[in-house]
């Protein structure tokens, strides 16, 4: 007789999600206690998605530790609940609350959440139906669980949640695309809204899907996979929570809230000027290429469409449309190459001998070396040290 209980087992299995939730967990009271202090929608939503992961993992976690076979007549899979449905728009909206300035989150947005409210409803119906069925605490599952959840709903949220899934992923890589196509309009130096880490978060979480829907397929069409088999995507899921959790929480995500990139001028701001038309002159052209010129306001890093239309005396919606019309360029490219010309400038009066190259690039209005580097390249098809090679022979 087995005087000892079988849970938990510290395995092979087990340990490492235990580890690795644990750590989930931690990243998850960090992000929403930063959020009761700052308000940040994008804290909320991180840590709601990282929340959702771990309750699903720590349902799996117990499993392979032995709380199944120590307790048979458990029922924890009433509220072992797929909850993709909740995830793909929270992922959808952690993005927009960080690529949308002075984002919030309105009534109407929670249409987005009524599949898995429904969801969860539903499966707290079938555990009070089940449990007032006579026998119920001896078994496992009860008669709704099998025929009803396990018979019909639960291969049907598969297809659903695919389609949910597939359909916010590509809606967040357009809002993604569509933020990185803007910042180019509206500054002149983007590296540090550039939001790499958003791009490396949706690689992870499409990948994510992926394994997902290929584990799927080939457990619901191939072969049946059992409980160990599926330990891969769990400690993937894992590993995906850590990541974010530290990227997330790391990474200074609020640089957009207090900008705006309406092109709307404020009335009682903006100065009427006579060129409110639709129409760009030689004049406007020429007056703007004076300005930089002869100003040179791009040696401040920070510049930005509004900063450069405020001191033409100018709305936003003009000036954008004498660069892109006028120039053929967007602000970003328009105002680089200012800097890449003074750059080549000041390498001509022979300054990479007492400064570095980065040094000379940040005097040219510069912010960065990797955004330096890109731009310099990207303008002339050649690298600053060749440049210079060039130039010395």
């Amino acid at each position: 007789m087995n005087f000892f209980l079988t849970f938990p087992d510290f395995n092979i299995r087990s340990t490492p999600l235990l580890i690795l939730v644990f750590q989930g967990l931690v990243f998850i009271a960090l992000l929403l206690s930063r959020y009761i202090k700052k308000k940040n929608n994008s804290d909320l939503f991180l840590g709601l998605i990282l929340l959702i992961i771990c309750y699903e993992q720590i349902c799996y976690t117990v499993g392979f530790m032995g709380w199944y076979n120590e307790f048979k007549n458990t029922k924890i899979n009433y509220f072992l609940i797929p909850m993709g449905l909740a995830i793909a728009p929270l992922i959808y909206f952690y993005v927009k609350s960080i690529t949308t300035s002075n984002f919030k989150f309105l009534n109407k947005h929670w249409w987005h959440f009524i599949p898995a409210i429904l969801l969860v409803l539903y499966r707290i119906v079938i555990y009070i139906y089940d449990s007032l069925q006579p026998g119920f605490v001896d078994i496992q599952n009860g008669v709704l669980k099998i025929a009803l959840d396990e018979a019909i709903i639960l291969p049907s949220l598969l297809f659903i949640s695919f389609a949910q899934m597939l359909l916010y992923l590509a809606f967040t890589f357009q809002l993604f695309s569509n933020y990185r196509k803007q910042i180019q309009q509206y500054f002149s130096n983007t590296y540090k809204l550039e939001l790499n880490w958003i791009l490396s978060f949706l690689i992870a979480f499409t990948a994510l899907f992926l394994y997902s829907s290929i584990q799927d397929f080939v457990g619901s069409l191939i072969v049946e996979l059992n409980y160990e088999q599926r330990w891969w995507l769990n400690i993937f899921m894992a590993l995906v929570v850590l990541f974010v959790g530290i990227k997330g929480y790391f990474t200074d995500t609020t640089k957009l809230n207090k900008l705006s990139f309406s092109f709307t001028p404020n009335p009682e701001s903006i100065p009427q000027v006579s060129s409110q038309k639709n129409e760009i002159s030689n004049e406007d052209i020429e007056r703007l290429s004076e300005f930089m010129n002869n100003k040179k306001p791009y040696l401040n890093p920070d510049l930005n469409l509004s900063d450069l239309a405020d001191k033409l005396n100018m709305n936003r919606a003009q000036l954008s449309q004498i660069i892109n019309t006028g120039f053929q360029k967007n602000f970003n490219d328009f105002v680089n190459e200012f800097r890449v010309k003074t750059f080549k400038e000041k390498l001509g009066k022979g300054q990479h001998k007492q400064l570095s190259l980065l040094g000379i690039a940040y005097d040219s209005g510069f912010n960065s070396k990797a955004t330096f580097n890109r731009v310099f390249k990207k303008i002339t098809h050649t690298s600053p040290s060749q440049y210079i090679e060039s130039i010395s022979k």
